[in-house]
């Protein structure tokens, strides 16, 4: 048993959680972060218990169960799929067993498809020509007298929406912090920031305090929209731009004059190569023939991927903004966007290009050690932390989307193609993980997003192949670094900055940890391949140097079931990849990246994770407002996150170190009532937890947490 210094906190800070609970605005300060270097020295003279693999090991003192009970659990292991933290919907998934009847039985678990969150409008809609306006100066309502919104204030605040709330002391947050709120009379904190002023002639009339925070209303759609008030958010994309896409109005010449170059020489590829590969006769007319491409990859924007550049993946659903933005004040040096569709982006789709929104924190530079392996030529002053990924299915989509991307993302520090996404809907399309079975193609996609790219990089995310007995990845990875063989001489390499590869194959999705001996073999390949690459720029032509990214390196990262700075560091110096991309493991600690930061376990006591969903809570509204529908957008992703957030087990109740992500705990009390309630799988305990900073959940408000597993009422 620990001692009490290095684990359990001081009883009087223990009996002050549920104060803490109950009242939202008024948590407990921050604990000291304390460094769990193994087993106490009183436990080190106590006979451990034997680990049960898929168990997490929780001292007994915290256990509901007896550790009998706990052993049996490891017998019938169930495993979590975790496909949804990558792709953004997908069928619902059944295991089935066989019955005694032979029937096929549908087990418990899978997803919840079609999830439906309810409604959460306001019960009168408030015409957007008084929204920001003082009473009695609204704006011009283009729609007159046809016009079923609300255009009276005082009725709207008193019978058209919900009462003002009462969390953060009933302070609206984001005028606290910038001096007005963009969601005007709509905010559920408007009492906050609303004055009614007496005139000359007697009448009293309502405004806002701080004018009108809407002078731009329109400018950017979606919850919570921009209004004149800097938020912090980047690359929001004007409706114009989005409207033209929408209409086919905007002229994507470099991806035309480049398809069309490449249209052409597969014609001429196939006739010279698919009559007699072996004829060399055939390989000279080719050679002769050849034309080059219009748009050869430019000189690109150096990266860098290091030791001290822990990588946030992109994450669908669980990646949007506020939880990126808790990520880099955590220590993210590197983050994504969620995976966008390539058709919906080139569509002017609402909801893709919202995915490209950025924080001004991730625009920061990343950190990097400039006395490290640093390639020439990279400038850390022009570097930034955010790229975006995207899916496509064929070469047309991925070229036309890069141009447009890099045309009107302003802050952008690379193109990721998806290559591993295992969902259903993604993989059938073509997409996702399906392109690793179509290397030809994939190739064509990577060499025509860095024609169209201008200055910004492209890579690439993969898995090590489609199905269990047949990997993949070192020769897609070859043919990512120097271009197919064939046509190598004369193409040049594909341009690919970095490739990541999650050490698991499409098949096998969740169900067993991820290989990481495999990653250390194709890092071992990466970096023969550099090498060669380098070599291969003496002898190729002038021109083809331009193909080779980084000045000839291709950066590789390692992915899958990292979960503490000991995972993170034994994966950089044993597997010698560049660095490590972070997915779940980020989602139920996001201060993973501070222990790596720091080289040590943080016990964070359950008020210091609050503190985290405090942060989540306020982030939101910046990003999706504070009026009835950006809250609950922001209660949505905030019980999405919750839904991981809650597997995590505290260091503090662990017998053996380091823990181990793909373990589930048993039941188990925490060190007082506030952590229990964290660690509870009840979603209906989540939305408990979201109250205490966004109010009660309206009626209409609905949650089904992609884990059927998830859905289970409270017992008694």
């Amino acid at each position: 048993m620990e001692s009490q210094e290095t684990v359990k906190r001081p009883q009087e800070e223990a009996n002050g959680v549920p104060k803490a609970h109950q009242d939202d605005s008024n948590h407990e300060p921050a604990l000291k972060r304390m460094k769990l270097d193994g087993m106490s020295e009183d436990a080190s003279q106590k006979t451990p218990r034997a680990r049960v693999k898929g168990i997490a090991p929780i001292k007994e003192e915290y256990l509901t169960l007896a550790p009998g009970q706990v052993a049996k659990l490891g017998e019938a292991e169930v495993v979590v799929d975790d496909d949804d933290a990558e792709g953004r919907t997908a069928p619902e998934t059944t295991q089935e067993s066989s019955a005694k009847d032979g029937k096929r039985k549908k087990q418990k678990g899978g997803q919840n498809k079609e999830r439906a969150f309810g409604t959460f409008s306001d019960a009168q809609r408030l015409c957007n020509s008084v929204a920001w306006t003082p009473e009695f100066s609204p704006r011009h309502c283009k729609f007159g007298d046809r016009c079923n919104a609300l255009h009276d204030i005082r009725k709207y605040l008193k019978d058209g929406r919900r009462a003002d709330l009462t969390t953060f002391g009933g302070k609206c947050p984001l005028f606290e912090k910038y001096g007005k709120c963009p969601s005007g009379w709509r905010c559920l904190f408007v009492a906050s920031h609303m004055d009614e002023i007496k005139h000359d002639d007697g009448r009293t009339e309502l405004v806002l305090v701080g004018g009108d925070s809407k002078a731009a209303a329109g400018e950017e759609d979606g919850p919570g929209g921009a209004g004149d008030i800097n938020t912090g958010v980047v690359n929001m994309v004007p409706i114009a731009v989005k409207h033209d896409l929408s209409r086919k109005r905007v002229a994507l010449d470099k991806s035309d004059k480049y398809l069309d170059w490449l249209s052409k020489d597969i014609d001429l590829y196939r006739k010279h190569y698919h009559r007699q590969k072996d004829d060399e006769d055939e390989s000279k007319d080719y050679s002769a023939q050849y034309v080059e491409p219009p748009f050869k990859p430019s000189e690109k924007r150096r990266v860098y991927f290091g030791r001290e550049t822990p990588v946030l993946a992109p994450l669908t659903t669980q990646g949007n903004l506020p939880f990126r933005r808790l990520c880099v004040e955590l220590g993210a040096q590197v983050t994504y966007s969620e995976m966008a569709l390539g058709l919906p982006l080139l569509q002017g789709q609402k909801a893709d290009w919202t995915l490209m929104r950025a924080h001004e924190s991730e625009t920061t530079p990343p950190l990097f050690n400039p006395s490290g392996p640093v390639v020439q030529g990279y400038d850390n002053s022009k570097d930034l932390k955010f790229g975006v990924q995207i899916a496509a299915n064929v070469p047309w989509i991925a070229v036309k989307a890069t141009e447009t991307l890099s045309r009107f993302l302003p802050h952008l520090r690379l193109i990721d193609l998806n290559c591993g996404c295992p969902v259903d809907m993604v993989y059938k399309s073509g997409a996702g993980s399906a392109l690793l079975d179509s290397q030809s193609k994939l190739e064509r996609m990577i060499r025509g997003m860095n024609a169209v790219s201008e200055e910004v990089p492209i890579t690439a995310k993969i898995r090590m192949g489609v199905r269990d007995d047949k990997f993949t990845a070192q020769k897609l990875i070859e043919r990512l670094a120097l271009g197919s063989e064939d046509m190598r001489g004369v193409l040049g390499a594909p341009g690919c900055a970095a490739v990541t590869l999650h050490g698991r194959t499409r098949q096998q999705r969740y169900t067993r940890d991820a290989d990481w001996s495999y990653i250390a073999e194709c890092a071992a390949l990466v970096k023969n391949l550099n090498e060669k690459s380098n070599d291969l720029a003496d002898t190729i032509r002038e021109t083809d140097e331009n193909t080779l990214p980084n000045g000839g390196k291709m950066y590789f990262l390692g992915n899958g079931d990292c979960y503490s700075h000991v995972d993170y560091f034994n994966h950089i110096d044993n597997a010698k990849v560049d660095s490590v991309m972070i997915g779940r493991g980020a989602i139920i600690k996001p201060w993973i990246f501070e222990e790596i930061e720091k080289g040590q376990y943080l016990d964070k006591s359950a008020s210091e994770r609050l503190t985290y969903v405090e942060k989540f809570a306020r982030y939101g509204m910046e990003a999706w407002g504070s009026d009835e529908l950006g809250i609950n957008y922001t209660r949505r992703f905030l019980l999405e996150f919750l839904s991981f957030f809650s597997r995590y087990t505290p260091i503090g109740l662990l017998e053996y170190l380091p823990p181990a992500i793909n373990d589930r705990p048993p039941a188990y009390n925490g060190r007082d009532d506030l952590e229990t309630l964290l660690a509870s799988k009840n979603y209906q305990d989540w939305i408990k937890i979201s109250e205490m900073f966004l109010g009660p959940a309206p009626p209409g408000f609905k949650f089904q947490p992609k884990h059927k597993s998830n859905s289970y009422e409270a017992e008694g």
